[in-house]
């Protein structure tokens, strides 16, 4: 922090002056240079050491077939109003993210909408992203869309957030 005061006020009252002409003015000095050192975590490494980011994943038939088994599963265990709180809560939470978890928690399955899944789910792919994709599920009250995250290639679909049709309470 001093160092950055210093080049500032170094930068306010160097050399030469608006409206200054004077021709034996001495060369400005160069401004100091930082002696900032970035710290380091417990036992001295970076604070972001290196990671591995995972590679996209490819849509294979395979994780487009596991993707649609989700979706319509999860669409499944969740149409259904009139199953006790606590095993509607379990049996839907088995497909979701830990973020969609928490937010499907407080939902009473008596104020579900939806009761039946009536086809089989399509994807709207990205070529791009293979950690995501929304899956379309049709049902008795019209197609619910599913959005659908995988941390890798071998790994499972989760439901991350379920989108009811346009109209749906």
């Amino acid at each position: 922090m001093t160092a950055a005061a210093v080049l500032l006020c170094t930068a306010c009252f160097s050399g030469d002056r608006t409206g200054a002409t004077n021709e034996d003015s001495p060369t400005p000095e160069p401004p100091p240079t930082s002696t900032y050192t970035p710290s380091h975590s417990v036992g001295g490494g970076p604070q972001a050491p290196d990671t591995d980011v995972p590679e996209n994943p490819e849509w294979t038939p395979e994780a487009e077939e596991a993707a649609k088994e989700v979706a319509v599963n999860a669409m499944r265990d969740f149409a259904r109003p009139e199953v006790e709180e606590t095993q509607w809560a379990n049996d839907f939470a088995r497909w979701l993210t830990p973020d969609a978890t928490v937010s499907y928690s407080s939902v009473d399955p008596a104020n579900v909408p939806v009761t039946e899944v009536t086809g089989p789910a399509t994807l709207e792919i990205d070529e791009a992203n293979g950690f995501g994709v929304i899956a379309t599920v049709p049902t008795d009250i019209g197609d619910y869309r599913v959005q659908l995250l995988r941390q890798g290639q071998d790994e499972p679909w989760k439901v991350n957030r379920l989108y009811p049709p346009e109209g749906a309470n």
